[in-house]
């Protein structure tokens, strides 16, 4: 019996997706498989740190380093992605090295350069297409005056397109990520309005939009959001994403609803602020209970002491604190509301 459930559920998972695409999906067959190719191809930040680990024990043999690492350029500076052995030269957040800095360059160092830096050797890694920079491969000298093992330049080359080969793959994932961030709110939007104008017509669609939600469904829409405020389906799809207010930030983050929800959020803590500097009083409760617990993250038991009040006390206050931030944006949503410019009349 437990042999035939198992290769029931190994012939389902292998004949569903076919039998789905060709039963319900008609004409959208081909988006959908391309879909289902990206949720069984995809490079997580797990696959993609044991790939690289593998790379770099390779190149640690190789040449017989104690250490080395892989770092990818983010926006501000360099991002560690993995490290093995040694502790690496540099670290997350550190500059680009000025031999290497565009701005410095007239040229984009070759496929397979190596540059020595502070004893240690930096190959820099190129994305596949547009052959530009986006990380760097080093490798931790035990002796700062020992001379790169040329006779090992060939293989480390290999091993450093294969970590450039992953970085690209990831790059491009994230770009994926972040579109899809972008996207789900207002396909979300869009649903809502094709089912309902399947059944009210043109006055679904010309309807004005929706207003505030009763003040107990925001109060719990506020709690959802700040308790995923660092990442979470209950951030990532709040209905507090469709306020106004939110979509009037998003040029302010970049197209990104999630972190212009965000904002919103700290707006909104940030005005239960009392004036003055900030102390451990009274009248600043509320402020240090929202700041410590949510944009902090800190435990509930943490907080109390700091506090010096019962967790039980401090859920009643953290009540208190949460309505009076879902109060702050409601405010906001109603200013950005009255700012709206007037509908076009006819002529």
């Amino acid at each position: 019996m437990a042999a035939s459930l198992l290769l029931l559920q190994f012939v389902i998972t292998l004949i569903r997706p076919p039998v789905e695409r060709w039963l319900f999906y008609g004409e959208d067959r081909e988006d959908v498989a391309r879909l289902q190719l990206l949720e069984e191809r995809l490079l997580t930040t797990g696959d993609l740190r044991q790939f690289l680990e593998s790379v770099l024990n390779a190149a640690c043999d190789i040449t017989g380093v104690p250490g080395a690492f892989v770092a990818a350029l983010g926006p501000t500076g360099l991002d560690l992605e993995v490290a093995v052995g040694s502790q690496p030269a540099l670290q997350s957040g550190d500059d680009v090295p000025s031999m290497l800095h565009p701005e410095q360059r007239r040229e984009v160092p070759p496929l397979g350069a190596v540059f020595t830096w502070e004893g240690c050797w930096l190959i820099p890694l190129h994305a596949r297409e547009s052959m530009e920079m986006i990380g760097l491969l080093g490798l931790w000298a035990s002796d700062p005056a020992q001379a790169f093992p040329e006779a090992q330049a060939e293989e480390l080359s290999v091993l450093a397109e294969r970590a450039s080969v992953s970085l690209t793959d990831r790059l491009l994932q994230r770009e994926i990520f972040t579109t899809m961030d972008r996207l789900v709110p207002q396909v979300e939007a869009i649903q809502r309005m094709r089912v309902a104008a399947r059944y009210a017509g043109v006055q679904a669609l010309t309807a004005p939009e929706a207003e505030l939600p009763p003040e107990a469904d925001l109060v719990n829409m506020v709690r959802e959001a700040l308790g995923h405020y660092w990442g979470g389906p209950r951030l990532t799809a709040s209905p507090l994403l469709a306020l106004r207010v939110v979509r009037e930030a998003l040029d302010d983050h970049e197209g990104n609803p999630v972190n212009a929800l965000r904002s919103i959020l700290r707006r909104g803590i940030e005005r239960t602020r009392p004036d003055g500097e900030r102390r451990f009083t009274g009248e600043w409760m509320l402020y240090n209970i929202l700041e410590m617990k949510f944009l902090e993250g800190r435990k509930v038991r943490d907080v109390a002491l700091r506090l010096a009040m019962s967790e039980a006390d401090l859920y009643r206050k953290q009540r208190l604190a949460i309505e009076a931030v879902a109060q702050a944006i409601a405010d906001m949503e109603r200013e950005a509301t009255s700012r709206k410019p007037g509908r076009p009349g006819r002529r």
